[in-house]
């Protein structure tokens, strides 16, 4: 009898390994830009409503102060993928050899970034900005990108400015230290309803980047080849969660509680700033015009190469 019995623990002990097994996860490292943002939101939304868990990934997620670091930070292999990258810095480091790869779009257009100053500031449109401080979060970074294209497009004489994340932005400019600073909603609407805040451009006002995508999602080379069902299974729940964004009212309570805002301003960031085609991740619109203006703008030296742009570009499969 005590023989069965060892035997019977055995088989159950193993069945009870071989279920955890089944239902363990796999952890995925994220580098995300700017927190609370409606489309870098996607990867925190769809965790919180279990759809990465139902893919089989669990993800930890560490938020930057914008797509430059995102970028370094996959570069370095410190994460697996970075949310956001701006689509002239990723060119760049690619361009120079670093170790990344492009799993999907991100953003297209860039009406939800925007440049703004105080009310009571003599600021009216990029042109009144010679010999002033033009902000935008990091290297590399998309809000990095478009100003580059203002300066060129209007020929202005600004000082670009490195100011991180909208939060540091508002402070700098109420307190006079940066004259225009940059934000994307929902941050920044409270102010503009209260009139403390005026804007004078979007990123649609770039040329360069109006109408195409602006930020893209990333992957470190070495982990998309080791890991290429991982990225699979992310990109399966990302596109999941993006239609959840736009068809489930709970997604709108999710988002909206996460941030502690309200649903009426959780709406309205999504409605008004972000329609469903700017988030949709299948498609590089523009990728010709993008080529060629990555080198006007010297992110790259030449014009990426169709052979470059495959192995660059690695967008799973629907």
């Amino acid at each position: 009898m005590k023989k069965y019995r060892f035997a019977f623990a055995l088989a159950t002990l193993s069945l009870f390994v071989t279920a955890n097994a089944a239902f363990a996860l796999d952890k995925v490292k994220l580098a995300v830009g700017q927190r609370g943002n409606w489309d870098t939101s996607v990867s925190e939304v769809g965790q919180l409503a279990g759809i990465f868990k139902k893919h089989g990934l669990e993800l930890d997620i560490v938020y930057t102060n914008g797509a430059g670091e995102t970028q370094q930070a996959v570069i370095s292999g410190s994460v697996d993928l970075g949310i956001a990258a701006g689509v002239m810095g990723v060119l760049g480091a690619y361009s120079k050899g670093a170790p990344v790869r492009v799993i999907s779009a991100e953003t297209t257009g860039a009406n939800d970034l925007y440049w703004y100053v105080k009310a009571d500031s003599p600021i009216k449109s990029l042109k009144d900005t010679d010999d002033k401080t033009l902000a935008y979060s990091t290297n590399g970074s998309s809000t990095h990108g478009i100003v580059t294209a203002f300066m060129k497009q209007y020929q202005l004489k600004a000082k670009p400015t490195a100011m991180g994340g909208p939060a540091a932005n508002l402070t700098a400019v109420m307190s006079g230290q940066v004259d225009v600073g940059w934000a994307a909603p929902p941050f920044g609407l409270d102010q503009l309803d209260q009139k403390q805040i005026r804007i004078i451009a979007t990123g649609n006002d770039a040329d360069a980047f109006k109408g195409q995508t602006v930020r893209l999602n990333i992957a470190n080379a070495n982990f998309l080849k080791a890991h290429k069902d991982v990225v699979d299974r992310y990109m399966k729940a990302y596109r999941e969660t993006v239609n959840y964004l736009y068809t489930d009212p709970n997604a709108l309570k999710i988002y909206a509680d996460w941030l502690k805002i309200s649903e009426a301003k959780a709406k309205r960031t999504r409605d008004d700033f972000f329609p469903r085609a700017s988030v949709e991740p299948d498609k590089i619109v523009g990728l010709d015009t993008i080529v060629k203006d990555a080198v006007s703008l010297k992110y790259t030296a030449t014009e990426l190469t169709k052979a470059q742009l495959d192995e660059l570009i690695q967008i799973p499969p629907r």
